[in-house]
């Protein structure tokens, strides 16, 4: 009975040290999910748009949209999430030019029609390709601009903020590090030791000084909400909170008015001009 035991002991610990190994090995697996295949264009939603291609800091190539208003209120970098490409965004684009602002959005190596394989370094760098186009091509000021991310874009859109002073962050359904995440949804594994790619979303937003927006639902399946509280109590002042409601990738859908009326409360008090806050 104890040879018994001790050999099912053993072989659960073999189990728990393969799929360990797993996660360290295939982690990016786990983190970045690209599609090479652009399902549609901004011409197909009557929207104006350029397609442009921004160079990042170690030559790599990345291709991206321009989504120019006409009268901007303020104009958006978008970092998309970790699935799909910029393609599978136009509805949110239809819904931020609705909101008069003009958008960026890039595809990250690895994405779309970008070149490379994405890596975390590497995505730090596509953002920061798309802040220098913003503000050195295109000669916008830094206080005229958001940076946008979504969920793994987040992390992204933290880093480069706590790098620059823009106008304002805005974080949605974003996570407070991988390595949380991974306890979250591995909570029996030696996270702290397999974790290789960090995005400590949390820890940049600590060297944040723009207007904070974090946005979470409380039904997001992937991305649990108490995160999205976290980065909201770490978050420095001026920051505000917007609840909304439905699951991570369609939340914003779900939400209808609650979003967009949120959105544009939040860009009114930094950057119209008719705000006494602006």
């Amino acid at each position: 009975m104890k040879h018994i035991i001790l050999s099912l002991i053993a072989s659960l610990f073999a189990v728990w040290l393969l799929f360990s190994l797993l996660l360290y090995i295939f982690q990016s697996k786990l983190i970045y999910f690209p599609d090479d295949t652009l399902w549609t264009t901004p011409s197909g939603f009557d929207l104006p748009w350029e397609a442009i291609t921004l160079t990042a800091a170690d030559g790599v190539k990345l291709h991206s949209w321009w989504i120019p208003h006409k009268n901007p209120r303020a104009t958006l970098l978008f970092l998309h999430g970790n699935g799909g490409n910029i393609s599978h965004r136009i509805q949110k684009l239809q819904l931020y030019h609705e909101l008069n602002l003009s958008v960026l959005i890039l595809d990250y190596r690895g994405y779309g029609q970008s070149e490379g394989h994405p890596t975390e370094q590497g995505t730090y760098l596509d953002a920061e390709a798309g802040w220098m186009h913003l503000t050195q091509t295109y000669h916008i000021p830094p206080q005229d601009i958001v940076i946008y991310g979504e969920s793994l874009g987040g992390a992204m859109a933290a880093w480069l903020a706590s790098q620059v002073t823009a106008g304002a962050v805005i974080l949605e359904s974003s996570f407070t590090s991988v390595a949380n995440m991974g306890r979250y949804f591995y909570p029996f594994f030696p996270i702290d030791l397999i974790t290789r790619i960090q995005y400590p979303t949390v820890e940049y937003l600590r060297a944040v000084t723009s207007p904070v927006l974090v946005i979470h639902s409380p039904t997001d399946e992937i991305v649990p909400f108490a995160m999205g509280q976290k980065l909201f109590e770490t978050a420095s002042s001026p920051k505000d909170f917007l609840e909304i409601k439905g699951d991570h990738n369609g939340g914003f859908l779900h939400s209808g008015a609650l979003y967009t009326e949120g959105l544009d409360q939040f860009i009114r008090k930094y950057f119209d001009p008719s705000s006494p806050q602006s």
